[in-house]
């Protein structure tokens, strides 16, 4: 059984949504086993799905230092990492890549992801589907969910291009309703 960090007490498997995580029930933190963290991430909002979360894509950003906790899995030192810009302090086990967050953390990297998401310029995410393309062929994960990534950012791109540029939207909806084959 695996131990809070923080409290000493044992941790209840709970699920989220397909993915068993254990959470403390008294300060109400959450242990993720590697690979965790993104899976639920994807769960939690689809639409991020392909935005992986790894917690050394922006090493410059990162602070890291020795953490008060020991792993619930592999009982090793942990180290703290601030993630990125938000006030999350991710507790790592660089020997086993599980992660604890503390309560309200998940959420908040959800939010900041979300707000990366919503702050990218279409150079960005044209940028980011050649990614997406290749991870297709070379990615980590199956080809069907790599693929549905890269879809999602065709998606995403779309819908930038079309805030960024409305009189593109408006001559396409004119186009359209002009259109002899409808």
């Amino acid at each position: 059984m695996k131990k809070c960090p923080k409290c000493d007490i044992d941790l209840k498997t709970n699920n989220s949504g397909p993915i068993e995580v254990e959470e403390c029930e008294q300060c109400k933190g959450i242990w993720f086993d590697k690979n965790e963290l993104r899976q639920c991430k994807d769960v939690e909002e689809t639409d991020l799905n392909w935005l992986d979360f790894e917690i050394w894509k922006h090493q410059e950003q990162f602070k890291s230092k020795n953490s008060a906790f020991k792993c619930p899995t592999c009982d090793k030192s942990m180290v703290r990492l601030n993630y990125g810009d938000t006030s999350v302090e991710i507790d790592y086990c660089p020997s086993c890549q599980g992660t604890w967050l503390e309560e309200g953390e998940f959420i908040k990297i959800i939010d900041s992801l979300e707000k990366e998401l919503n702050t990218m310029s279409f150079p960005q995410f044209v940028k980011e589907s050649v990614q997406e393309a290749k991870e297709i062929i070379t990615g980590p994960e199956s080809l069907l969910s790599e693929w549905k990534d890269f879809s999602t950012v065709l998606r995403l791109m779309q819908y930038r291009l079309f805030v960024e540029n409305p009189k593109l939207l408006d001559a396409i909806i004119k186009a359209q309703k002009m259109s002899p084959f409808k």
